[in-house]
């Protein structure tokens, strides 16, 4: 187990710039996500954690350690890949006993911690199979055993659910965050996934166009986000953005408001804006429905599934509570004067 530290960390490839100064303290034990969408950075930041990539400036510390310069084998770190890099021609017993092998461990130690790793993953009856035998799943704990013999003090894990199906992504990422509050050991973990991150993470990092935009625990994040692109990529279905002067606001020209679908509902009278029903979407516990609002901007509203849906076409009113709200300026950031946005009904 240990602590990580990063520290103004940048990454250029020639002069393209593509990781601008993220800076976090990590504690031992935490789990930590990096989530953001394709090409954000996430990968290359644990990547410049693992010593896969060099840093151009900036520190990466384990355990108070500096490591820009030490090779990743040297790092006391375990990675955990997307497409699980098993050895197809080795048993699941040696793929896991591989990085113990190389560091000539002793042949008992390497059995008792492969065995002891297989119980924990309940891999026990596939140790004499070969990778190409094993379901998406089981692959995926071998990858992870092979992780957790090593002993490492920091866990990386970069995508390592994305080739699983919807129904295997759950299971697994429940025992994967059992497993590491088992081993206590600390974790940073990258995913596109925001349902993910908001499942797994003690605290998230959420990455836009190199930048950390916020970093948080999960649900201080949905609640009080800090930019439009975070507002808009943590939660399902995304926040509505409408003009601020489309909700009556005072707010200066060019200012959004943001209103999470789940915050909005379908009003019994005129509401404060209306808008023609396009579809609905029934998901059983829950309704989306989707407006076309007179201005062309969309609007969704989250209600529970037993509530009758409006019908398509259907002119309707919605409204919201205004400490629901969220005002974004121009260039992205949250208004912190809100309270002086809201002086009522259009």
């Amino acid at each position: 187990m240990a602590t990580v530290s990063i520290e103004n960390l940048k990454k250029n490839f020639g002069r393209t710039k593509v990781i601008h100064g993220v800076d976090i303290d990590i504690a031992d034990g935490e789990f930590i996500v990096i989530v953001g969408p394709s090409g954000c950075g996430k990968s290359t930041l644990l990547r410049m954690v693992a010593g896969l990539e060099t840093v151009t400036e900036g520190e990466v510390r384990i355990d108070g350690a500096r490591v820009n310069e030490k090779e990743p084998m040297d790092r006391d770190i375990a990675m955990v890949f997307q497409n699980y890099a098993l050895y197809p021609h080795m048993t699941v017993f040696e793929n896991m006993a591989y990085g113990l092998k190389i560091a000539r461990r002793p042949k008992a130690e390497i059995a008792e911690r492969v065995n002891a790793a297989a119980k924990l993953l309940q891999l026990e009856p596939y140790l004499a199979r070969h990778p190409r035998e094993l379901s998406g799943g089981q692959r995926q704990r071998v990858a992870m055993g092979r992780a957790i013999v090593r002993k490492p003090a920091v866990f990386l894990f970069d995508e390592p659910l994305s080739n699983l199906d919807a129904k295997l992504r759950v299971q697994m990422r429940l025992e994967i965050r059992q497993l590491q509050r088992e081993l206590g050991v600390t974790a940073l973990y990258v995913t596109h996934d925001q349902v993910e991150a908001m499942t797994l993470a003690d605290r998230m990092i959420v990455m836009n166009a190199g930048r950390a935009d916020q970093i948080g625990a999960p649900l201080d994040v949905y609640a009080d986000p800090a930019t439009e692109f975070v507002a808009g990529f943590i939660g399902s279905p995304p926040t509505n953005f409408l003009p601020a002067e489309a909700t009556g606001t005072a707010a200066p020209a060019g200012t959004k408001v943001g209103i999470r679908p789940e915050h909005v509902k379908i009003a019994q009278s005129s509401g404060r804006i209306r808008g023609t029903v396009l579809y609905t979407e029934a998901l059983g516990a829950e309704t989306l429905v989707h407006l076309r609002l007179a201005g062309r901007d969309l609007l969704t509203v989250r209600q529970d599934g037993t509530a009758t849906a409006p019908p398509e076409g259907t002119e309707v009113g919605v409204d919201w509570d205004d400490d629901r709200q969220m005002f974004f300026s121009p260039d992205g950031n949250r208004l912190q004067n809100e309270a002086a946005l809201r002086p009522g009904r259009a």
